[in-house]
């Protein structure tokens, strides 16, 4: 369904990205793991387009895009098949948790208001927020204000929803209702690429894992692989910093 062809990305002399090619089938959950700094999230806001991409090329079924020269409308039509779920939900304060997610369908999606409403509160009452619709984002606890987040993402009903770390910014407590919600939607049968810290998420919802460092794919392949016999010393290392103890002797 949609497979990223050979991205290349610097800021300045740092070389971020250097050549990353990963493929999607539809239904996919594909979880990218790897240290700060590997080029997970660049990665993902360079298929979107929230960063311009220095080379490589997007294949959307019959769509082929150049990731550096793309058109507006170009653009727009990967858009359109693409959601992205922020680490800091980037809800507007001074609107309520359904007007921030009828906002895209109103202006970007030029749905009618009433329709809107529908598509929003069927999309809130999936993340579990059906008493949340007329709450503003202050009233809303960091794991709420991220369920609107996935709701707003949900209800633009793309081909693919893009996750970069979205519980990094919660407090612990709060991380297990975002994932659950996450789950939910892998369940439904959602395509979703997530950039995540969560190895209990990889490992249980994933169906393929991806292991980023110095802005290469080190190694891929399905989670009980992954996690349970990774051929490449770097993948070893890294499992052993951040799997429980329990884990460690399976590497």
């Amino acid at each position: 369904m949609l497979e990223i062809s050979k991205i290349h990305k610097s800021f300045g002399k740092s070389e971020i990205l250097k050549g990353v090619t990963i493929k999607i089938d539809k239904g996919d959950v594909v979880v990218i793991l790897g240290p700060s700094g590997s080029g997970k999230t660049t990665l993902l806001r360079c298929i979107n387009f929230l960063e311009k991409a220095d080379a490589g090329e997007a294949h959307f079924g019959e769509m082929r895009v150049n990731l550096n020269t793309a058109s507006k409308k170009e653009i727009q039509a990967i858009r359109k098949k693409t959601a992205f779920v922020f680490q800091n939900y980037n809800l507007f304060n001074n609107k309520t948790a359904l007007e921030n997610v009828t906002e895209g369908l109103i202006i970007g999606r030029k749905i009618p208001k009433a329709e809107a409403i529908k598509i929003g509160k069927k999309a809130l009452d999936k993340v579990g927020l059906r008493e949340k619709y007329d709450s503003y984002p202050s009233q809303l606890s960091g794991g709420q204000q991220q369920r609107v987040g996935i709701a707003r993402a949900v209800a633009l009903n793309p081909d693919i929803i893009l996750f970069d770390e979205p519980t990094s910014a919660l407090d612990p407590e709060l991380v297990g209702e975002v994932l659950a919600v996450m789950k939910n939607i892998a369940k439904d049968g959602t395509t979703m690429l997530v950039v995540t810290h969560e190895m209990s998420f990889a490992k249980d919802v994933a169906n393929k894992v991806v292991f980023m460092d110095g802005g290469v794919i080190v190694e891929e392949g399905a989670p009980k692989d992954i996690f349970s016999n990774p051929k490449e010393e770097r993948t070893k290392q890294f499992l052993r910093r951040v799997l429980p103890e329990d884990y460690i002797y399976y590497i």
